[in-house]
């Protein structure tokens, strides 16, 4: 047994390495509700019509091979579900506070079929901001900016948490605690908003609650010890409601710059997280606070100030061995000359995936795709992302595979078709989030590792399935393998009743039958 694992190991590793779609790859897009810029469309307050805009976007996803959903559910202290804390989204219903009608939970429908279609779903929520547009937002009379006004600071036209203030902070933890507490969630993912980006000649003002909390610490310190400590809050109630549930965070792409700071990036970037935004992310990385880091590389090769190249390998040298997804910019497309070569985002994805620290890309929008920019849609569905791929596994979350599943019979359909029903396997005490079917036709009688051979179905998980299996045309060297997946992304061996997978061997009557 010993010798088989490690032969399969082997195998797993030359699979990975020889082939140019990874097995184990994330693959996300970013679907913004704020200001409506992907969901639902600007005007639609129509249940059925919404959830039609919805499903449309989780299908035009899943042809590109894409397999995972980042939606925000919290675009600026308000709520895409029914929240205890704060009122239902003004982008949702067209008056902050007002409930979908006929009523839904869009959040419950959303992660439904996201699910349904084998795809995570990564809850994205703003932390701080909380008045869109002073003045011209809709603010309903319960929301946290009028029961609490002494927790917020206007900058620029919009209204935030104050960072330093600490029972905002408390508030914001409570929120997200009871979206992992009530939702299936797979991840929570906050984006690169928690200072605000600052304006020329404005300064945050801050001050009244530095005065009452700096504790001796310089202005920039202490801005940064307030993001510091809202992250490690989160991180500690995300994981006491479900250890599963990933955190991430989507800084914008420049750490620092090397000019100053030696551990920062060949970058002349205006501003940056941690002088800027106060947002510290290689720390979080390092202390594993967080799950996984998604940098905003929304720049070309060569640009002048922040290189994409550059900053790929930066990053890849700075993960601390959490995840990282690179987040690409196709909705950049045509904005210039630069962003109307065809080749750009290809060449983009070629790179990332040359860097065995980097684990993936999200894109910036979904309905950037809408229109097959540049050929986008195309490259991803008929090149990059043609084979799908698995979400990768966090070994510190759970690096324990699930049990193999078992069959339990097979039915013949015609001569090239028969079902089988495949079930989890007694052992298994865990949830299963679906069973797959694999399907190889080498022309060997070795065993293969299934990490090679062709995804040919994805079931729900729970205690069985029925597979239809379609055999290739010379069903002398098809083979099957069937495997578990569990919450965490985590996939069980192949059925392992044989060393080698299912065969079929041909009777006189040209009948099939699997040995």
């Amino acid at each position: 047994m010993k010798q088989q694992f490690l032969t399969f190991a082997a195998c797993l590793w030359a699979s990975v390495t020889a082939f140019s779609q990874p097995t184990y790859e994330f693959r996300g897009a970013w679907i913004a509700t704020v200001d409506n810029i992907d969901w639902p469309s600007k005007g639609n307050f129509n249940t059925a019509l919404q959830k039609a805009e919805f499903i449309a976007q989780l299908d035009m996803h899943k042809r590109n091979g894409l397999n995972a959903m980042i939606v925000q559910i919290r675009p600026a202290t308000d709520a895409f579900y029914p929240s205890p804390h704060e009122p239902w989204s003004e982008w949702l219903t067209g008056k902050q506070g007002k409930a979908p009608s006929p009523y839904y939970d869009p959040l419950q429908f959303m992660i439904e079929e996201t699910h349904k279609r084998g795809m995570e779903f990564h809850a994205w929520c703003n932390p701080y901001r909380a008045e869109f547009l002073i003045g011209k937002s809709s603010i309903a009379a319960n929301h946290v900016t009028k029961l609490h006004p002494d927790w917020f600071l206007a900058y620029g036209g919009k209204r935030y948490f104050d960072p330093g203030n600490k029972e905002a902070q408390e508030f914001v933890v409570k929120v997200i605690r009871d979206v992992v507490h009530r939702y299936a969630v797979d991840a929570i993912h906050f984006d690169d908003y928690f200072y605000p980006y600052r304006i020329a000649g404005k300064e945050f003002p801050d001050n009244k609650s530095f005065a009452k909390y700096g504790n001796g610490l310089d202005k920039e310190d202490w801005r940064r010890s307030n993001v510091d400590s809202i992250i490690v809050k989160l991180a500690k109630a995300i994981k006491e409601e479900n250890k599963y549930c990933r955190f991430g965070i989507s800084p914008f792409g420049v750490w620092r710059n090397q000019r100053d700071d030696p551990e920062g990036s060949a970058t002349t970037a205006g501003q940056t997280n941690y002088d800027d935004l106060y947002a510290d992310i290689l720390l979080w990385l390092e202390n594993g606070w967080i799950d996984y880091v998604a940098p905003q590389l929304y720049w070309e090769f060569g640009h002048k100030a922040a290189p994409y190249e550059v900053l790929l390998d930066w990053w890849s040298k700075h993960t601390y061995g959490r995840h990282c997804y690179i987040g690409l910019a196709p909705y950049r497309a045509n904005s210039n000359a630069i962003w109307r070569d065809k080749s750009l985002l290809p060449r983009q994805i070629a790179a990332l995936r040359t860097y065995p620290e980097i684990q993936g890309a999200i894109y910036f929008s979904s309905t950037s795709f809408v229109r097959n920019p540049n050929g986008w849609s195309d490259s991803l569905r008929l090149n990059y992302y043609k084979e799908p791929a698995l979400i990768p596994g966090m070994s510190w979350i759970d690096s324990l595979r699930p049990v193999s599943p078992s069959v339990k019979s097979f039915t013949v359909v015609d001569s090239s078709t028969f079902d089988i029903t495949v079930v989890k396997s007694a052992l298994e005490k865990r949830n299963l989030r679906s069973f797959k079917a694999y399907l190889s036709a080498d022309t060997t009688e070795a065993f293969i590792n299934f990490y090679s051979v062709k995804l040919i179905d994805t079931k729900p998980g729970g205690d069985s399935c029925v597979f239809r299996i379609q055999l290739p045309a010379d069903k002398r060297y098809a083979g099957i393998y069937l495997t578990t997946l569990d919450e965490q992304g985590n996939e069980s061996l192949p059925y392992a009743d044989w060393p080698v997978p299912l065969r079929f061997e041909k009777l006189e009557n040209e009948a099939w039958i699997v040995r």
